[in-house]
């Protein structure tokens, strides 16, 4: 009976997604990009105890006994969606799994993404067995400030499963978008004298809340709270600017305040390339097969090339969609900036490590280096060809996906 009663609970632990030990993979590869060096041919990943082992080529890297080996023509490092709000906004154009944007106010900094975010939405597991392992997800443009972002895995029953990071960065908006979600701002001027005011109010608080004297520190506020930890440096503030009016806007704000600035969207950052670069700010490209209307009017797939050229550090997203299935896969976003003039490499840069690296995670994920999280694709031909499919998604050491999409 004792034994029966085990096999029965290692059943039902198996069911409910809850796997004791994970298990010890070998996976082989024609070739494997490791996004940390010279991609291998006939190379070999192992993976034990949810992270990467050992890298290298087949002849160097000996598989032990009792490794599962998995076999793919090409391996790469889990791709990372570098802004979504996949888990906030659903499948389906319901109102009970349209969270992504809170319309009771323009600026609202205190609500926060993992307050929100549902990991059982058929929307996070239909992007992850398209390769996406790690989401940068939360609050979306639409508002002055519309809330907190956060980091997950692609896999996990609850929201801690799946965390990375709970707060990621603050979600703000710029541009016409806003007035059209609430009567006001209704122009540019007036959205960024509502920023900067938030902003010299959170500076005061920041100030207080230094005070050596506990009775003259003031009363929590959530929503200076948050602004003073992004005057601080604390968070980073991801602004979405799509004209070039509202990107420069963006920029006199950084310079003024000191604030760590993410430009989102970017649709005319060709137009003040240089402008950007001097300022040191990262880039989360609007996708590169975005409906170019309204704001978007002038973008271009072949911003992502051109930023490229001009050493910005960027990376892709998938962004928010309004129709099902509400979001892009940005696998094939980087396949499309690659058909237009991005280099390869940089491409599967723009969905891994370089993602990684603005969002400030490059020391988990992003590459295959020994230490880091395993989370790996296997591809059963070019990862951007059309007819090339997604044969296994391996995220923290676990195959959650083996069957050919």
């Amino acid at each position: 009976m004792r034994a029966f009663f085990r096999v029965g609970l290692l059943v039902w632990i198996a069911l409910l997604g809850f796997v004791p030990v994970r298990a010890q993979i070998a996976v082989r590869g024609e070739i494997v990009y490791t996004m940390a060096g010279s991609p291998i041919r006939n190379g070999v990943v192992l993976i034990r105890d949810g992270k990467i082992e050992r890298v290298g080529q087949a002849g160097s890297v000996r598989i032990p006994e009792g490794y599962r080996v998995l076999q793919a023509r090409v391996v790469t490092p889990g791709l990372i969606d570098a802004h979504s709000v996949v888990g906030l906004a659903g499948i389906y154009n319901v109102p009970h799994d349209q969270m992504q944007l809170e319309r009771s106010s323009p600026i609202q900094p205190e609500l926060r993404a993992i307050d929100a975010y549902n990991p059982q939405e058929a929307l996070v597991e239909w992007v992850r067995n398209l390769g996406i392992t790690t989401l940068h997800t939360g609050h979306g443009p639409g508002a002055l400030i519309s809330g907190q972002t956060m980091l997950v895995k692609t896999s996990g029953r609850t929201v801690e499963e799946a965390l990375v990071d709970s707060v990621a960065m603050v979600a703000a908006t710029l541009g016409r978008t806003v007035g059209q979600n609430f009567s006001s701002p209704g122009t540019r001027s007036k959205a960024v004298a509502m920023l900067r005011t938030e902003l010299l109010k959170a500076q005061e608080y920041a100030r207080k809340r230094r005070d050596p004297d506990p009775t003259k520190r003031p009363a929590r506020d959530l929503k200076l709270e948050v602004l003073a930890d992004v005057l601080e440096g604390k968070i980073p503030l991801l602004i979405t600017a799509q004209t070039a009016p509202d990107i420069l806007a963006a920029l006199r704000l950084q310079r003024e305040f000191g604030f760590r600035l993410v430009l989102d969207g970017a649709a005319e950052v060709y137009l003040v390339l240089e402008e950007v670069k001097q300022a040191g700010v990262p880039v989360i490209l609007h996708p590169t097969m975005a409906r170019t209307g309204g704001e978007m009017r002038n973008a271009s797939m072949e911003t992502a090339a051109l930023l490229h050229r001009a050493g910005v550090p960027f990376a892709l997203q998938s962004g928010y969609e309004s129709y099902v299935p509400k979001t892009r896969v940005v696998l094939f976003e980087a396949a499309i900036a690659a058909a237009n003039g991005l280099p390869f490499e940089a491409a599967l840069g723009a969905i891994t490590i370089q993602a990684a690296r603005i969002l400030g995670i490059d020391n988990r994920v992003g590459s295959l280096e020994p230490g880091k999280d395993a989370d790996l694709v296997l591809f059963d031909g070019d990862p951007f060809e059309y007819t090339t499919r997604v044969c296994g998604v391996i995220i923290n050491g676990r195959l959650v996906s083996e069957t050919c999409r």
